[in-house]
C-alpha cells in the first residue's frame, strides 16, 4: 500500500488544492501548514502554468499572481522539502505535461522523490498518453495519478484497473470552479470504478460547501476542493492561513461525518 492509499485508511479523506507562490511562497508554505492542522488528509501542490487549460477563473488568476511573484518550479522544490521538516501527510503536484517536460521529465521525477513528492496528476495528458510519465514516475516511488471524468464512459474500468494512489474524479464537465450543484451521475460512475480496483478515488471540481462535501463523500472515498480555498487566500493574502485552517476543519468535519 502506497502512502497516498494509507491517507483514506481513517476514513473519508479531505484533499486541499494549494496553487504555490499566491502570494507568495512563504505565504503557501504557512498555508499548507495552517491545512495539515486543520484536518487535511492529503495535498494538492500546484505547480502554476501560464496555460492552465483544466482551471477556471479562480486558480488562472492565483497562477498569474504565482508566476508574477517570481515563482518557479526549483523554488517549489525547496519549498517542499523545507516543508518535509515537519508535514509528514502525502502531498503531490498538479501541473501540466509542458512543466515536467521543461523541466525534464526524468530530473524532475527524481527531484519529486527526492524532496518528498508522493504523486504527480497532470490533468492534460490523456490515459492513453501516459507512457511518456508512468514508467519513470513508476521507477522512483511517486505514484502517476490518473483521472475518470463524466466523458470517460467505456474508457473508466480501463483507467481505473491501472490507477495508481488514487483515482481522481472529475464531477462535472468544464474547467475548475465553485458550482451551486453538480449533477453528474457520479454514482453509475463509481460503481464501475468499484468493480476495478481497490484503490481509493476521491471526487473534485465544483466543491465549496460542507453540505457539499458531505454529499460527494457519502458516494466516495475523499473529497477535493481547490477553488473555494484560492478564493480564502485572494480575499486574504499573506493573512490567509488561519482561515484556510477554519475552513478545512469544517470540511473535513462534512466529510467525517459522512463514515456514519
Amino acid at each position: 500500500m502506497s502512502k497516498i492509499q494509507k491517507a483514506f485508511s481513517n476514513g473519508k479523506a479531505f484533499i486541499p488544492f494549494i496553487t504555490c507562490g499566491d502570494p507568495n511562497l512563504e505565504t503557501t508554505a504557512k498555508v499548507v501548514r495552517a491545512a495539515v492542522e486543520g484536518g487535511a488528509d492529503l495535498i494538492e501542490l500546484g505547480i502554476p502554468f501560464s496555460d492552465p487549460t483544466a482551471e477556471g477563473p479562480v486558480i488562472q488568476s492565483a497562477n498569474i499572481r504565482a508566476l508574477a511573484a517570481g515563482t518557479t518550479t526549483d523554488k517549489i522544490f525547496d519549498l517542499v522539502a523545507d516543508l518535509r521538516r515537519d508535514v509528514t501527510i502525502p502531498l503531490v503536484f498538479m501541473t501540466y505535461a509542458n512543466v515536467v517536460f521543461s523541466y525534464g521529465t526524468e530530473r524532475f521525477v527524481k527531484r519529486c522523490r527526492e524532496v518528498g513528492i508522493d504523486g504527480v496528476i497532470l490533468p492534460d495528458v490523456p490515459f492513453e498518453e501516459k507512457a511518456d510519465f508512468a514508467p519513470i514516475c513508476e521507477q522512483n516511488d511517486v505514484d502517476f495519478i490518473s483521472l475518470v471524468a463524466p466523458t470517460s464512459e467505456n474508457r473508466v474500468s480501463m483507467i481505473a484497473r491501472e490507477a495508481k494512489g488514487f483515482l481522481y474524479v472529475v464531477s462535472s464537465m468544464g474547467v475548475t470552479g465553485v458550482r451551486n450543484e453538480i449533477t453528474t451521475d457520479l454514482a453509475s460512475i463509481t460503481e464501475i470504478i468499484r468493480a476495478n480496483t481497490s484503490i481509493p478515488y476521491a471526487i473534485g471540481f465544483g466543491i465549496s460547501t460542507p453540505e457539499q462535501a458531505n454529499k460527494m463523500a457519502q458516494t466516495s472515498c475523499g473529497v477535493i476542493v481547490g477553488s473555494a480555498i484560492m478564493k480564502i487566500i485572494a480575499k486574504h493574502g499573506a493573512e490567509s492561513a488561519e482561515y484556510v485552517a477554519e475552513y478545512v476543519k469544517s470540511m473535513k468535519n462534512a466529510v467525517r461525518a459522512a463514515n456514519v
